[in-house]
């Protein structure tokens, strides 16, 4: 490991935000100069608040599927098929909807469900035919990432990065080359 002298670093303080998510902390103070602090961020495509609720995060979501819907009524206007319209709503909106959704929507409020459950049932009466709800989709999501982490052994990423060859000419592949 190399030693960097800290004044190698430069902390840019008007680039830095902070999102407290304990009251009980005072403001963070850098170099003489006080850190921003913000009352929600986004990471990895989800909103954080600092109260921990999913309002700000379902309503972003909610306004990206709208804008969606639109581009699917549309398609629904020039008459594609109900295989063709599904597909985009699998590939456009109910991505949207379902992603992290493990980890957001079994915090959400009652209102934020049905606001979610609203953009599948347009999305139903655009298409024509059935389509999983919200709920579904989260359960399916919950119920996958259990199995995968019951059956994961504890050196699993071991194994998935390890190459593998079962011919014999993979193994000799590397090997030391014969003199002609």
């Amino acid at each position: 490991m190399v030693d960097v002298p800290q004044e190698h670093f430069e902390k840019n303080t008007l680039k830095i935000t902070l999102v407290l998510y304990s009251p009980s902390h005072s403001p963070l103070n850098i170099n003489g100069s006080n850190v921003e602090i913000i009352k929600s961020t986004k990471f990895l495509g989800v909103d954080l608040a600092e109260d921990f609720t999913w309002s700000l995060n379902t309503s972003s979501i909610t306004k990206k599927a709208q804008q969606r819907l639109y581009f699917l009524q549309r398609l629904r206007t020039a008459h594609l098929p109900p295989l063709i319209l599904t597909t985009f709503y699998r590939g456009t909106i109910e991505s949207i909807l379902s992603s992290c959704i493990t980890a957001w929507f079994g915090n959400c409020t009652v209102l934020d469900r049905k606001t979610l459950q609203w953009i599948v049932r347009t999305a139903v009466k655009v298409i024509g035919v059935s389509l999983p709800s919200i709920m579904n989709i989260y359960s399916t999501r919950c119920i996958h990432k259990a199995n995968t982490a019951l059956w994961m052994t504890p050196h699993t990423p071991l194994t998935h990065s390890s190459p593998s060859c079962h011919l014999e000419r993979g193994t000799v592949a590397f090997g030391p080359t014969h003199p002609d």
